[in-house]
């Protein structure tokens, strides 16, 4: 096959353009982005998108805006089949994200929430109760929309420390949920559009005869078509920026709820003479098993913003390709000519494919797992979910400030999945905390060995290879953790206490924890080059995996530099060696966001079109001509 290079025949621009006969290398590069299930798990949901719901409708305000995310949400449930099923098919479950993003930023949480958090939670902790097939049945119809309701306005990532009460009444077997005082109140639930049906799990803590049992999820009914129902108080949150969703504040005044809402799965029972029977050593523990639901949603937020970032990088690759400006001696270039517009986005899209490598590994492992592995398993999401999340956050900033003003409008969506980004950074699990609590795991578990303790000579080694670039980063993973370890050991042998010694080296042991997540990801990123069946899929990904390292390794150069991990003259050669990177990319630009399956007719962005101008005239309503030259 003639190679990419060639295919991509460079216009009098410098600017290489796309030829049919690419196609073959394009579905190479889909089948490893989408892990070889695209066909089975994600077309139809992307068919789905092409519907007229989806179009653009521009001018409405919030509430509009959210009412119109949940019409698109329940026509998304009507083509997803029956939700006993898909609630069984959690790659499903993952596709429903990174695709009900890209159109609508909003349907994404409505939809999480609606089948992972709320149904996904009744079904696990109510799993072989008949008693409960009411409830099931609505949110399987979608007749009424399902919520998690758990954050309070006082109590953060600290779940366990909820102070929303449920007081078992024996008497008429009947729970009393009560907000007892303000720093108790629900933040931030989608319970701000009242008329809509809405059924909640909401986590609160039981009271049995005055003994405080712990934190448990109780179904509670919110809203009906009527209006909110009885006890139920809620307040709207100031609009939130390109972000429809109806969030509030939500309090409940002694709402009475049947006795058989409580779902305590196998964290206990209450039994029919009212004593509570827990299961679960700590209450802690009881709480983070009552959100177990939590895990998966993080792997749908990382693989929906990851979705989003492809989409990003397509937009703004394929608007460089065309957008005119001045050149030295050369009149008019498009933007992606010059260095600069290059090392921005291909290094976005390396970091695109490397985090989508990243997490497709993930999602494998969590299917697989098993009683011995859960613990590494949930730290890989976690870490997953918290580099992920931060590296497409920047990747959307980067696309959007590279479009110039075109990247300012929802017309052209970069600017939408800005405030998307942010949100995903904080649901969840809040990054920083999220990352911070994993260190800790890392660093507490024994019996581990030292790992890489010394570097490997650096003057015999190449920079552009990827497993030097691997090396280099187990080394630092090891060394990092290692260090922190032995530090808090000192700290703790001496006067100071845990809390001042995790203080003083937190930030070097999330560094680990990222080092760890980076290295993974550049692993699978490797394996993906191998598996590529196509000479120029192969060639294409094999450059961009080694710009992925070389940004990583430039990222820590300094300290690479003080351990002798490098030369200075390695250090000093890096940046070189990233943009002689991005020149060679460039002629494979085209082709790596073709593997991403998208298209400017289903992402409805006048920018990505073939003809942008021809697109944004069209838009606009003008009826002009077309430029005469032949490059736009």
């Amino acid at each position: 096959m003639t190679s990419v290079t060639t295919q991509y025949l460079p216009a009098a621009s410098g600017i290489p353009q796309a030829e049919p006969e690419v196609r073959e290398a394009a579905e190479d590069l889909a089948a490893l982005v989408y892990d070889g299930r695209f066909d089975s798990v994600h077309a139809d949901l992307r068919a789905a998108l092409e519907d007229p719901v989806f179009d653009q409708r521009h001018g409405l305000a919030p509430l509009e805006a959210g009412r119109l995310s949940y019409e698109r949400a329940r026509f998304l449930h009507g083509r997803l089949g029956p939700a006993a099923e898909l609630m069984r098919d959690q790659l499903r479950m993952f596709a429903i994200g990174e695709w009900s993003c890209l159109i609508d930023t909003t349907t994404l949480p409505i939809l999480n929430i609606h089948y992972n958090l709320c149904l996904g939670t009744i079904l696990q902790h109510g799993a072989g109760r008949d008693d409960l097939a009411d409830y099931i049945d609505e949110l399987g119809s979608m007749s009424s929309i399902g919520l998690l309701i758990a954050t309070e306005l006082g109590h953060g990532n600290n779940i366990a420390a909820l102070e929303t009460e449920a007081v078992y009444d024996h008497a008429s077997r009947e729970f009393v949920l009560n907000t007892p005082h303000a720093r108790a109140q629900k933040f931030m639930p989608n319970t701000g559009i009242s008329d809509i049906p809405k059924l909640a799990v909401v986590m609160a803590r039981l009271k049995v005869d005055g003994a405080d049992c712990g934190v448990l999820p109780f179904i509670v009914r919110i809203s009906d078509h009527n209006g909110l129902c009885e006890g139920v108080h809620v307040t709207r949150l100031p609009e939130k920026p390109g972000f429809a969703l109806d969030n509030a504040v939500t309090r409940f005044d002694h709402v009475r709820i049947p006795r058989r809402n409580l779902l305590t799965g196998d964290m206990g029972q209450l039994t029919d003479d009212g004593v509570f029977q827990g299961a679960v050593g700590s209450k802690r523990k009881q709480v983070l098993r009552a959100l177990d639901r939590v895990t998966p949603g993080r792997i749908c937020l990382a693989g929906a913003l990851i979705s989003a970032g492809r989409a990003s990088v397509y937009i703004a690759v394929r608007y460089a390709e065309q957008r005119l400006t001045a050149a030295p001696g050369r009149g008019e270039v498009p933007i992606l000519a010059y260095r600069s517009q290059q090392i921005a986005l291909f290094s976005s899209l390396a970091q695109v494919y490397a985090m989508t490598f990243l997490v497709n590994h993930v999602k494998t492992e969590y299917l697989s797992r098993h009683s011995g592995n859960e613990a590494e398993v949930d730290q890989l999401i976690s870490i997953a979910k918290a580099l992920s999340s931060w590296e497409m956050s920047r990747v959307i900033h980067v696309c959007r400030e590279r479009c110039g003003a075109q990247g300012m409008f929802s017309v052209n969506r970069i600017a939408d999945y800005v405030p998307m980004a942010q949100g995903v950074v904080t649901a969840e699990g809040d990054n920083l905390p999220l990352l911070a609590t994993v260190a800790a795991q890392m660093l507490a578990r024994r019996g581990r060995s030292a790992g890489k303790t010394t570097p490997s000579d650096p003057a015999s080694s190449d920079l552009l290879t990827g497993t030097f670039q691997l090396d280099l980063l187990q080394y630092r993973e090891d060394s990092l953790r290692r260090e922190a370890r032995q530090a808090m050991t000192e700290e703790t042998r001496g006067d100071g206490t845990l809390f001042s010694a995790w203080n003083q080296n937190m930030t070097a042991a999330t560094s680990m924890a990222r080092t760890r997540g980076v290295r993974l990801a550049l692993k699978e990123f490797l394996t993906a080059v191998e598996n590529a069946e196509t000479e120029d899929g192969r060639t294409a990904l094999r450059l961009l995996a080694c710009l992925y390292g070389l940004l990583e390794v430039n990222r820590d150069s300094g300290w690479y530099l003080a351990r002798n991990a490098l030369t200075a003259e390695q250090v000093e050669r890096l940046p070189r060696e990233i943009e002689s990177m991005c020149e060679q990319i460039l002629p494979h630009s085209r082709l790596l966001v073709d593997g991403f399956k998208l298209t400017p007719e289903l992402l409805r962005a006048p920018i990505a079109d073939d003809d942008y101008i021809t697109a944004v005239s069209r838009l606009v309503g003008h009826g002009l001509p077309a430029p005469r030259t032949a490059s736009r």
